[in-house]
């Protein structure tokens, strides 16, 4: 069991990042953890795995964490045997197997005898059984490395397994490993994640904001569904409560009309009926205080619901408060515009396909290029954009304009400020006031145009790279997507799931997010 009790966390400069977090996970739950980038859910994970110290709260569990992290960096100098903490027990299984039997070496391996049977196991559940346990951690791809730590589990046998973003760098084959082992595993589990078809095996739901954590009793999709009833009645309650507010504002209108009437009839007839100066001054003043008084009820009452109908518009998601407007030309459909035959491409002389590949792209065509990490996809996008030359076969290019859009939208300057990377694609000589019309509908807001985009987080850099390519005239005939999600969380994947799909061009997408693949409508694939 899991317990967190009021945990908060507060940055070095004293920022909190979010506070007041409770919630209870029982043995066997399996629970994602899920919400906006920049909430502190990689943090929270850390906190409970105690790489972190809460700032206030308290944390009960009944067995230590294993936790996954999303980066591996602080590895590199490591051994996997030193990543995985278990260089010590395996070095004294093998002395105490070769008759070193020392009082250090048996209480070192902690009777563990089945050690090295388990890593034997995991390793090759993970297909890293052509690893060596010396091998240095840099050494490792992204996905490799991401697999070692999931072969962790097996070795140790947590009960409790903390999972940030697990699937980020693993291909199809092994995101489907890492499904069936969260299939099959008694452990209790909290993931961090956006891979919706991993979040759809888990049984329960957190939604984590900066002051609370919502349960939602089930998958991604019963979340979504959950999400999409509490959105409309949102928007419904900022619909009523702007009908409020005009109502209000007409009622303040017609009092103060009526008020100055009757102030204006009653002067007429006091004039008329002859009343002193002193006396007229006097009831003067009782009606512009009578008046006063009615303007600020009304006032009171305005400012009132203005901040209720601000706080319900805040409250919305980022999706409904963006519009989207890419440029799309007169793209002619089913012209080719890419042509291979018989194509190839060698590395020291080895071929990198076993069989050459022959395809087309057309013009309007949603194509996505699958294959297991090292399958040569890279490659592949070289080639069709004309940065590499094929060693083998032909191959026939009529593209004018194609943008390849990595996972760290690299085609991004970090050198300058948002709204001068906003202003290099400005093409079509838009006003400076168009620009920051086209940033604030991209919820680049006034105080966002001077900040730096090598501060921007991933879904932000997402944010501006589609706002660039509203900005510039001229269209891609091709836009070529590299893992697009890995660095996105669920909000920002819909955003730029709903900006694909206004696009009329040809997409052309690397991803092992199957979802992601559905919901572009992707209609042809390359295998490699």
């Amino acid at each position: 069991m899991l317990i967190l009790q009021n945990i908060s966390y507060q940055h070095e400069n004293r920022d909190m990042l979010f506070q007041n977090i409770s919630f209870t996970l029982n043995n066997h739950d399996k629970t994602a953890l899920v919400g906006n980038n920049g909430v502190g859910k990689s943090t929270l994970l850390k906190i409970i795995a105690g790489e972190l110290a809460a700032f206030s709260g308290q944390i009960i569990q009944d067995s230590k964490p294993y936790f996954v992290p999303q980066l591996f960096g602080q590895f590199n100098d490591l051994t996997i045997a030193e990543a995985l903490r278990i260089k010590e027990k395996v070095t004294s299984l093998k002395e105490i197997l070769e008759g070193v039997v020392t009082e250090e070496n048996l209480q070192l391996l902690d009777d563990d005898w089945t050690i090295e049977e388990r890593c034997n196991e995991a390793l090759s559940y993970w297909q890293l059984q052509d690893l060596d346990l010396k091998q240095k951690m840099e050494t490792l791809s992204g996905g490799q490395k991401t697999k070692v730590f999931l072969a962790g589990i097996m070795i140790h046998e947590p009960k409790l397994i903390l999972l940030d973003e697990p699937s980020n760098h693993l291909d199809f084959k092994a995101r489907t490993l890492l499904y069936d082992f969260i299939k099959s595993t008694t452990s209790t589990l909290l993931i961090v994640s956006h891979d919706r078809t991993l979040l759809n095996i888990l049984n329960k739901t957190l939604e984590m904001t900066q002051n609370e954590i919502s349960v939602y009793g089930g998958g991604y999709d019963f979340y979504s569904e959950q999400k999409k009833v509490e959105n409309n009645a949102l928007e419904q309650d900022v619909q009523n409560k702007e009908k409020a507010l005009r109502k209000a504002k007409e009622k303040e209108r017609e009092t103060v009309e009526r008020q100055n009437k009757l102030d204006s009839r009653g002067k007429k007839k006091q004039e008329k009926s002859g009343v002193a100066r002193i006396m007229m001054n006097t009831l003067r003043n009782k009606a512009e205080n009578s008046s006063s008084k009615l303007k600020d009820v009304h006032a009171e009452k305005i400012s009132g619901i203005s901040e209720d109908l601000r706080q319900l518009r805040s409250s919305l998601p980022s999706i409904d408060q963006m519009k989207f407007g890419f440029q799309n030309a007169s793209f002619l459909k089913g012209k080719t515009l890419f042509k291979a035959s018989d194509l190839n491409y060698s590395y020291s002389e080895k071929e990198l396909w076993n069989e050459n590949l022959n395809f087309e792209i057309l013009s309007g065509d949603r194509l996505a290029i699958k294959g297991l990490n090292g399958s040569g996809k890279t490659t592949l996008i070289k080639i069709i954009l004309g940065e590499l030359s094929p060693t083998k076969g032909q191959i026939t290019s009529l593209v004018k304009k194609a943008i390849y859009i990595d996972q760290d939208y690299s085609l991004l300057n970090q050198n300058l400020k948002i709204y001068e990377q906003a202003q290099l694609f400005n093409d079509c000589g838009l006003e400076e006031h168009e620009i920051k019309m086209r940033l604030n509908r991209f919820l680049f807001s006034r105080n966002d145009w001077d900040k730096p985009c090598s501060a921007l987080s991933g879904g932000e850099r997402m944010r501006l790279m589609l706002c660039c390519l509203t900005i510039s005239s001229d269209s891609p005939e091709i836009i070529i997507l590299d893992e697009p999600t890995n660095n996105l969380d669920i909000q920002n994947i819909e955003i730029l799931t709903a900006a694909v799909n206004e696009y009329q061009g040809t997409l052309l997408v690397i991803s092992h997010d199957q979802s992601f693949l559905e919901q572009i409508n992707i209609e042809k694939s390359i295998l490699l």
